[in-house]
């Protein structure tokens, strides 16, 4: 067969990547549909539900740090299989968990180290280094996946959780983990970049390649990490997507709780979490689409950030459950534009090369640190004033701050300057 008629490697990479971030970011997606009900049963207050929450996503953030620097450095079909068998593992003891503690050591410790293995930073560090000219389309087909997991969890979630017992979710969880990630990294996930099999980006011919400058001949990076580090522009993106993600986590832990407590119905309230998703797989792939599309990733990184706030300021006057399905649309089609967004900034500022272990520390800090203090603050706030309305007026102006603020990260600059 000729090449030319082959399917390129780089889209099952996408493929596979596609199904891994549908079970990590479906699960933890789908927490919130848990909240009320632990609540109910073990009496602990909000804010300590809310640490497993933030807990989880500390780790994942923590050990994404390791799975990119790992990443630039081989293939990720063992560091996916260990990470599918650590977070069933985790999500099995969740279901058993009857103290604080043995829940955040299995869901916080366990699942978090579990999900970072194969979880946002590896798929999409993999699929990065095989694109360059179709980069967006690519990554933003594969983050489509945490839209369609979202979408298809938390629903399943819903209906575990009220037709049988909250821990019986997090066990069928934990075999769709180890199932999937599993069969995915030994199947589709075995191999690096393009070059190293003798195939170029996009899946394009040597003259083509050559022409535009893409090759990248060994798997060393161009630039340092220490380079990016010292970079102003690396900064400003971890600012702005740290507040980004803050938002997105308060929002898929606390809304339903939010929901339930203004009248509506439990199943459409968790149902809520799932249209969330359906709007991020088209806020993803247009968002994606968008970066090919534009001369510089930031404008549609802006503009992602406004759909968010769109979605937050609509979240504070809803009355019906229509409200909020049209709300999680919304705000489900600005977030989506977070994870095929950051990688295409940094691939555009700082080369392939780097990829991994960028987006790996740019991780630790947006979703470790912000994502993981969103759950945090949204309890704290519930705990002290019984209402969430002044969380979501935070959220708004925070969203509005940086949507300006990440439009004066510098041009595209690899090398010089950084």
């Amino acid at each position: 067969m000729n090449s030319k008629t082959r399917i390129f490697w780089g889209w099952y990479i996408v493929f596979g990547a596609f199904l891994m971030l549908a079970i990590t970011y479906g699960a933890r997606y789908s927490f919130g549909v848990f909240v009320r009900p632990m609540f109910a049963e073990y009496g602990w207050p909000m804010s300590v539900i809310s640490i497993g929450a933030s807990l989880n996503v500390l780790i994942y953030a923590t050990a994404s740090i390791l799975c990119g620097r790992i990443i630039d450095r081989c293939s990720p079909q063992w560091m996916i299989t260990i990470g599918g068998i650590f977070g069933a593992v985790g999500f099995f003891l969740t279901s058993m968990a009857q103290t604080p503690i043995q829940f955040y050591l299995a869901y916080g410790v366990m699942c978090g180290l579990g999900t970072a293995c194969a979880g946002y930073v590896v798929t999409g560090a993999s699929v990065g280094k095989w694109f360059v000219r179709k980069k967006g389309i690519a990554v933003g087909l594969a983050v489509t996946g945490i839209g369609f997991g979202t979408m298809t969890m938390s629903p399943l979630a819903g209906y575990i959780v009220k037709h049988y017992h909250w821990s019986q979710g997090f066990v069928v969880f934990g075999v769709l983990l180890l199932v999937v990630c599993t069969l995915s990294a030994q199947f589709l996930m075995k191999r690096t970049i393009p070059e190293d099999y003798g195939l170029f980006p996009d899946g394009d011919d040597s003259v083509t390649t050559a022409h535009r400058g893409d090759s990248l001949p060994t798997g060393e990076p161009k630039v340092s990490l220490s380079s990016v580090t010292r970079s102003s522009t690396f900064w400003i993106m971890a600012v702005c997507f740290s507040i980004g993600i803050m938002a997105e986590m308060m929002a898929f832990v606390h809304q339903v709780v939010y929901a339930v407590n203004i009248n509506i119905e439990k199943i459409a309230a968790a149902s809520s979490l799932g249209l969330i998703g359906v709007g991020s797989i088209f806020g993803r792939f247009f968002f994606g689409w968008l970066c090919d599309v534009f001369t510089d990733p930031k404008y549609s990184a802006s503009l992602g950030l406004l759909f968010t706030a769109l979605g937050m300021m609509m979240l504070l006057n809803i009355s019906s459950a229509a409200d909020l399905y049209i709300y999680s649309l919304v705000f489900g089609f600005g977030y989506g534009s977070y994870a095929p967004v950051m990688p295409a900034l940094l691939s555009d500022r700082f080369g392939r090369g780097v990829l991994g272990s960028a987006l790996g520390l740019l991780i630790f800090f947006t979703t470790g640190i912000g994502g993981g203090m969103g759950p945090l603050i949204g309890g704290l706030i519930y705990d002290a004033f019984g209402t969430y309305t002044f969380a979501w007026l935070f959220n708004v102006v925070m969203l509005l701050t940086v949507s300006l603020l990440i439009l004066t990260i510098k041009p595209k600059n690899r090398l010089q300057g950084l």
